[in-house]
């Protein structure tokens, strides 16, 4: 990234003019704990855009310990908007969200670039992503609601022991409550949002079903739905209260199965007929099938700022 470019940016994220030798003059960041590790436009071995901040957090439901990912938005740290509240999008898989280098192939969403254009463009307003790593090998145990009996299709193991439901718990009463108290963020449904992508994507679907009144957008891609011989459907089906605005977004050569791919795309026509039918119009639920698009980041990555724009649009 050119220099100047980076100095842009990181001058907006602080509050500082970039062109003006205020440095001294603006309000320096809070202090962070040691275990906090701070990136930012500067760090060339990184890919971010702006500012990330990276915690370790220590969960007492799963009795392990992951990173929670904060991206910032730019004059963040401004003298001016020490009392703004912004609203946050929790994200699964948060290692892959930012930075090439935590990413596991084929890449990164890109979800700093996206964001930080959209804002700057005036087509979002800002806003703060929280990005929440998976426990490693306990990925599938915890994002799994349901057992996955296709899990081959992914060259994962079939589990039958599965804590996706513990683990909207984890988010609503471990995570949100760290997040709300250490960032100026703005509470309520109406300001707090879930997303994710395969299991991810299953997961933040179940949460929103389980935990109405919580999350009042959801970005859904690339969703296993047949879980449980379809007990997300069918949790949908007798869903009550629904986030505001759900995007929901599907490839149709997702894995290497023909057949397999005609069902994860059936199953996502399925519940987009289940929630047009709860009253979920054009403006409220989006569904993009994507021609030839497969099970990875570089999909979601080329779709995020249709959804970033639906979901949160002026």
């Amino acid at each position: 990234m050119p220099r100047l470019r980076t100095l842009v940016l990181l001058a907006g994220v602080l509050g500082i003019p970039a062109a003006l030798p205020a440095q001294a003059r603006a309000k320096a960041p809070p202090a962070k704990t040691p275990e906090t590790v701070t990136i930012t436009s500067f760090d060339q071995d990184h890919t971010v855009i702006g500012w990330l901040e990276i915690t370790p957090f220590t969960s007492k439901i799963f009795h392990n310990t992951r990173m929670l990912r904060v991206w910032l938005p730019g004059n963040y740290f401004a003298p001016g908007n020490a009392h703004r509240k912004y609203p946050v999008l929790y994200m699964q898989d948060g290692q892959n969200l930012f930075d090439e280098k935590t990413a596991n192939p084929p890449g990164e969403w890109h979800m700093d670039e996206s964001v930080d254009h959209l804002i700057g463009s005036f087509k979002i307003p800002p806003m703060i992503v929280v990005g929440i790593d998976y426990a490693g090998e306990q990925r599938n145990y915890e994002y799994l609601p349901y057992p996955d009996t296709n899990a081959r299709e992914f060259n994962v193991p079939e589990l039958t022991e599965v804590h996706g439901k513990e683990y909207a718990t984890f988010l609503i009463t471990e995570v949100m409550p760290f997040i709300e108290k250490k960032y100026h963020v703005a509470t309520g449904v109406a300001n707090t949002s879930i997303g994710g992508s395969s299991y991810g994507g299953a997961v933040s679907l179940s949460a929103v079903l389980e935990h109405p009144g919580v999350f009042g957008k959801a970005l859904i891609e690339s969703p296993v739905l047949g879980i449980g011989d379809g007990q997300l459907l069918n949790d949908a089906q007798k869903a009550k209260l629904l986030p505001q605005k759900i995007f929901v977004a599907i490839g149709t050569s997702e894995t290497a199965n023909p057949q397999y791919n005609q069902q994860l795309v059936q199953n996502v026509e399925e519940l987009e007929r289940i929630l047009r039918g709860k009253g979920m119009g054009p403006g409220r639920l989006k569904v993009v099938v994507e021609e030839g698009a497969v099970h990875n980041e570089k999909a979601w990555s080329r779709r995020l700022p249709d959804a970033l724009v639906f979901l949160y649009g002026h």
